[in-house]
């Protein structure tokens, strides 16, 4: 049976700020660009772009913003039906970056009763989760409730109709309250997942202690995850499967502008990759073009690569 979707992210949708005035910390910056961002919105974009048919599940503000964010994931041909208005005033997410060097830059980020993380259980859809092949989950979902009880239900409705489930791990530490609930959450949605992507520290921070890759591999393949893949920065990412198989990509080489971004791009270039065939070597290839692609650009969502862009890197 074809599905209506390959791929369906669940989670935020947000507004990123991005400083166009570069090599200068925020106070002194006076101007900002605006995008569409959040990792899971961001995913889809990605993939959208890179020839996937894509639904979301999030909530946003009905206002301006909100209006934003619906008419960009429209534009770039994202199904918005379960893109869903929140109804009790709360407010858009917003991400200010600054951006000081290509080495140093940070985000200013105001998550207070942000419409995302209302999002309701009851408006979880069974029939829609059904039309995918893969359910995307962001991490930051998890982070407080109602928006947690909604992922978790998403997540069982997955396993219900035999629905792939990713796991991108998307710490963000300004979203949580407190420590312990993340190791909690992180723990229960990896074990539940057939791919985890994340960074050495986000699995760090699952675990609550620094860990080699070999004992996070060791935990993780007790339970359902059939694929996980660690990235190390510059240093390169690695790919592990349950039969025992280890894969290896370095970074490429790109003239950085921000860091921002760059997990985002990976993320669906990898399960791109992985979607139409591509064995796991250049499925990691993939992930480290896009990546370095949307680090020398100044925007994120907006810079999501295309195939050929990506391509261009990984056969040159």
């Amino acid at each position: 049976m074809v599905k209506e979707f390959d791929l369906i992210t669940f989670g935020r949708a947000c507004i990123d700020l991005n400083a166009v005035e570069y090599n200068r910390p925020m106070e002194e910056t006076m101007t900002f660009k605006k995008y569409v961002g959040g990792s899971p919105a961001n995913i889809a974009i990605g993939s959208a772009k890179l020839g996937a048919k894509v639904g979301f599940i999030g909530k946003i503000p009905n206002d301006q913003h909100g209006r934003f964010i619906k008419q960009f994931f429209e534009d770039t041909g994202i199904d918005t039906s379960q893109l869903i208005l929140d109804k009790e005033g709360h407010k858009v997410g917003l991400a200010f970056t600054e951006i000081k060097s290509p080495e140093e830059c940070s985000i200013l980020m105001y998550r207070d009763e942000v419409a995302d993380l209302y999002l309701d259980p009851s408006e979880v859809s069974e029939e829609y989760i059904k039309k995918t092949e893969m359910l995307l989950i962001s991490g930051t979902a998890l982070a407080k409730s109602p928006s947690r009880e909604a992922t978790l239900k998403a997540i069982t409705l997955a396993e219900e109709n035999n629905i792939k489930i990713a796991f991108e791990l998307d710490y963000r530490p300004y979203t949580w309250k407190y420590p312990e609930e993340i190791s909690i959450y992180y723990k229960l949605v990896a074990q539940k997942s057939d791919i985890v992507i994340g960074t050495r520290k986000e699995y760090d921070v699952m675990f609550g202690e620094k860990q080699t890759n070999e004992e996070t591999v060791n935990y993780l393949f007790q339970y359902k995850p059939e694929l996980l893949v660690i990235k190390h920065g510059v240093d390169g990412s690695f790919a592990y499967t349950k039969d025992g198989a280890i894969y290896q990509a370095n970074a490429y080489k790109t003239k950085v502008l921000k860091t921002f971004g760059a997990g985002d791009s990976y993320a669906s270039a990898f399960l791109h990759a992985i979607r139409i065939g591509k064995d796991i070597e250049i499925a990691l290839k993939y992930g480290s073009a896009a990546a370095a692609i949307v680090v020398s650009k100044h925007s994120s969502s907006e810079a999501m690569p295309n195939v050929e862009e990506i391509e261009s890197i990984v056969y040159r």
